[in-house]
């Protein structure tokens, strides 16, 4: 059976006491939104449709970043769940396969938890999604009969025998297309919120004779995001789970709850990655890696038993090759790092090309920007870069070429060749003590008034 995916995405989120789109606020670097359509992907949907709302064509243009191929539809008024489902009846006009309705800001949802719910459909009209609360709150409640599901009750509207009920309702849903959207038109708002809400679909569906039941998932699957309290939960539950599938997948992580990860991160096994590490958006670690205490690794490629840090920082377009080595207090920038390379402390690389068995010694840097265009560096196979470097680009050292320390190269260095690009230094006998006693009596002058 073919598949639609719909994800409510509409709310202004008030709690969240901001002018961004509840949908867009960020867990591990990627909007509520990212993580709602990448979870749903596991199912391979024919078609999905966001429905927007609130600041919809900036929801909508997030949307279409993640899949170009995604559908909008928009609901001008915020009417409630049914209202909002029922406004992606025209994207989905013609289609009659299942309808699994999501939400932006309950992104966890895990593929089992979706599989379960497809599978269930081959023996239900309905599915809704469900979860056992330690604490029901202001949870809408799952009446049921067996494994039969009845009615679903709002918590505004339950009676307290109701309310004492621990199965909550997720807002999940699943049903044909044709079934739902003929559900949907026969729902009312005459409840507290006057709103129309979708579990109202259950009540109906019954009454036509349909069956209906609930899958259960776990709770910390369902946590739905509406404050900034909220967010940084969904924050740590999102790292708590990416820590031990990383541990689970072959990477030591020796402290793992100071270790945080992007929503793309991914690190070959048998890496080792210390404490204090933050891994941002694109970053990717090859096999056998280790990187060190306190670094920061961003838009870059860390290839094959590559050892990075302590302190370093690698920016976007970084690309290490195997064996290579960026010590502490090292940044790069799109640059490429060629194997067994060097760059061990103090240094600045951007905008470069370091050729295999390099050595850049401390405190070099690529001077790579005019205040105008960016300017690249290229540094040969072995190549020995002495310390404190300034290689103003554009320029190019050769194959097995070296730098005097304290150089500032501006002119390309054939392969093989020795440059020294410093002023001549000049000793003046007794000069240090005699400027010393001049700046002392200047001092002594000043203090006297």
């Amino acid at each position: 059976m073919s598949i639609a995916v719909v994800i409510l995405a509409a709310g202004k989120g008030t709690r969240m006491v901001s002018d961004l789109p509840k949908a867009l606020h960020k867990v591990a670097h990627a909007p509520l939104l990212t993580h709602a359509m990448r979870a749903s992907a596991c199912l391979e949907p024919e078609k999905t449709v966001i429905v927007v709302g609130h600041e919809a064509e900036q929801v909508a243009a997030a949307a279409r970043e993640i899949d170009e191929t995604a559908l909008i539809a928009e609901q001008k008024d915020q009417l409630g769940t049914g209202h909002a489902v029922s406004m992606a009846k025209e994207a989905l006009s013609g289609f009659d396969g299942d309808i699994l309705v999501l939400y932006a800001d309950t992104p966890f949802i895990s593929e089992e938890t979706m599989q379960a719910i497809k599978l269930a459909r081959n023996t239900s009209d309905l599915v809704v999604l469900g979860f056992k609360a330690k604490d029901p709150a202001r949870y809408g409640r799952l009446i049921t009969n067996g494994d039969s599901l009845e009615r679903i009750v709002e918590f505004k509207d339950a009676n307290d025998e109701e309310r004492a009920i621990t199965l909550c309702n997720s807002g999940v849903m699943a049903g044909p297309a044709p079934l739902l959207f003929s559900l949907l038109e026969e729902i009312d708002n005459k409840n507290a919120t006057g709103e129309f809400y979708l579990t109202d679909c259950v009540a109906h569906a019954r009454s036509a004779g349909k069956t209906t039941r609930v899958v259960i998932c776990d709770e910390k699957e369902t946590l739905g995001v509406n404050s900034r309290l909220d967010l940084a939960n969904a924050e740590a539950a999102f790292q708590d789970r990416a820590r031990k599938e990383h541990m689970e997948n072959g990477v030591s992580l020796l402290a793992p709850e100071t270790v945080y990860f992007s929503f793309d991160t991914v690190i070959g096994r048998d890496s080792v990655v210390e404490q204090h590490v933050v891994f941002g958006p694109e970053a990717t670690i090859e096999t056998g890696a280790h990187i060190k205490s306190f670094c920061h690794i961003e838009g870059a490629h860390v290839s094959e038993g590559a050892v990075i840090g302590p302190f370093a920082r690698l920016r976007p377009g970084a690309e290490l090759g195997e064996q290579a080595r960026v010590g502490n207090f090292v940044e790069i920038k799109n640059a490429v790092i060629g194997d067994g390379a060097k760059i061990n402390h103090l240094s600045y690389v951007g905008d470069a090309e370091v050729g295999a068995g390099a050595n850049i010694g401390a405190g070099s840097v690529t001077c790579n920007y005019d205040g105008v265009m960016k300017h690249k560096t290229t540094i040969g196979e072995g190549a020995f870069i002495g310390s404190n470097t300034m290689m103003v680009a554009p320029v190019t050292i050769g194959k097995d070429a070296m730098t005097g320390s304290g150089s500032v190269i501006t002119k390309d260095v054939p392969d093989g060749a020795l440059a020294l690009a410093r002023a001549e230094q000049n000793n003046k006998p007794g000069m240090a003590r005699k400027l010393m006693d001049i700046l002392k009596k200047r001092k002594q002058k000043r203090d006297l008034g």
